[in-house]
């Protein structure tokens, strides 16, 4: 099969690999779309490996059909569409995945758009109402609203039935962002973020906050909490190690997460996956949740991809095609 490569000097190669077969609790999936990530751009400059067991190849989401099923797989069949969550492989023809990270194609979906949701879903889902316990009638802060997985986060938590306050890049940005359902658009190029938010809650600040920052962002995140709020920290844009006012965190009574998806065990992954599909899945029925792609690439221009990706420029998702 033909899959994108990185060389010694970090460039991205379309060359021929062997065929992934599957293994026993395994599908594999002829690849129809490849969801582009943040972490493909780290993992392509060396700070972000696979892990252990896990295929050296980019890629953590795609859309597909099943071309074989491996021993001890049931519910699963040669034709099915699909979409799947990866710990990588996915910048190929073919990848093999754990059945349990699979999810049935949304009925009435281009195929290729829809390998814009499994990481970003996830991602989101996972976080603000498993980690972050985001629940009806509570206040949110999405950073990066016109990201993969903040566009999602948006929809979700708008779904959930949350007040949703997202930041964004310049005031068209924003205002797609309230396309999407968020009630409040900050436009972080132009606005204090704090003070934004302080103006759009009252005072009282957010219940959930989900941040792509990390330490660049810490401070004035714990300034935006709510008491007894919760900052959920899911990536580090502006750097790995801050500085936290742990008086003020103690005294909102406040609490700090941090969490990775790719390097989670097997057992676990098919547990979010599979209460994404039964929870959030059934957003995409009504309408309430979509992909927002914004590019469609050919596979072999997986570097330029990387870099619509890396320039900021792009809202929502960018997908490769085999």
């Amino acid at each position: 099969m033909r899959a994108i490569t990185i060389t010694d000097d970090s460039d991205l190669l379309l060359s021929d690999v062997p065929d992934p077969r599957p293994g026993p609790g395994e599908v594999l999936v002829r690849v129809s779309a490849a969801g582009v990530n943040r972490a493909d751009l780290l993992q392509r400059a060396g700070h972000y490996p696979p892990p252990p067991g896990a295929s050296e190849l980019l890629g953590l989401e795609v859309s597909g059909t099943v071309a074989a099923v491996g021993g001890g797989v049931t519910g699963w069949a040669e034709g099915d569409e699909v979409c799947a969550l990866l710990a990588g492989g996915g910048y190929a023809e073919l990848v093999a995945v754990p059945a349990g990270q699979l999810l049935p194609a949304p009925a009435g979906m281009d195929l290729v758009d829809a390998a814009a949701l499994p990481e970003a879903v996830c991602t989101a889902w996972s976080n603000l109402v498993g980690t972050g316990g985001l629940r009806e009638g509570e206040t949110v802060l999405i950073h990066g609203g016109s990201g993969g997985v903040g566009s999602a986060a948006i929809q979700l938590a708008s779904a959930v039935g949350a007040r949703v306050l997202t930041t964004a890049g310049g005031p068209d940005r924003a205002a797609r962002c309230r396309e999407l359902g968020a009630d409040v658009a900050i436009d972080h190029r132009a606005q204090d973020v704090v003070a934004a938010v302080e103006e759009a809650t009252d005072g009282r600040g957010v219940d959930v906050i989900l941040d792509v920052l990390g330490a660049g962002g810490l401070d004035q995140n714990v300034r935006s909490l709510a008491t007894g709020g919760r900052l959920v920290v899911i990536g580090t844009q502006k750097g790995r190690k801050g500085e936290i006012d742990l008086g003020r965190l103690m005294t909102k009574r406040a609490s700090v997460h941090a969490t990775t998806l790719r390097a989670r065990p097997l057992a676990e992954k098919a547990a979010i996956v599979a209460d994404v599909r039964g929870r959030a899945w059934p957003l995409l029925d009504d309408g309430r949740l979509r992909p927002v792609v914004a590019e469609r690439l050919p596979l072999a221009e997986a570097a330029r991809a990387h870099e619509l990706l890396d320039s900021g420029a792009v809202f929502g998702k960018v997908l490769l095609l085999p």
